[in-house]
């Protein structure tokens, strides 16, 4: 990935943390997925009094993209923090993590946690969802 998709990218989940719906935790998450098409589709957190309907940035985006036809993706940068603050990395959680394992290969599909365009780290799926089950396994 060039570095002007990168900082696109970043730029991209950054500005998704505004659209978060988090009246409960105040924890906005943003995130930006690229499909291999060179589209970006973005996502936020939404929260529910209820909470287990809640849903994450990252399957919010990737639920956008497959509800338009895509299925192939090159990476995904997620960001967040306590009232929009980035702080620190916010790594996808474990749900999140096995929609990945549905639509990417695990060995290709990037990872991209960031604070800023300056302060970020890129993960290969396998290594945040080692042993992952997928399609493959059945």
């Amino acid at each position: 990935m060039v570095k002007e998709q990168l900082t696109r990218l970043i730029e991209t989940a950054v500005r998704q943390t505004g659209y978060a719906y988090a009246p409960y935790s105040d924890f906005r998450v943003g995130a930006a997925l690229l499909a291999k098409d060179g589209r970006i589709y973005t996502g936020c957190n939404i929260e529910n009094a209820a909470y287990t309907p809640s849903n994450c940035a990252e399957r919010t985006a990737f639920f956008k993209a497959v509800s338009e036809g895509v299925r192939d993706f090159e990476a995904i940068c997620v960001v967040g923090g306590k009232g929009g603050r980035l702080t620190t990395y916010t790594p996808p959680c474990g749900v999140c993590r096995q929609v990945m394992m549905e639509f990417c290969s695990p060995k290709d599909f990037q990872v991209i946690l960031a604070v800023s365009k300056d302060d970020y780290v890129v993960y290969q799926l396998e290594d945040l969802l080692p042993m992952g089950f997928g399609p493959g396994n059945l």
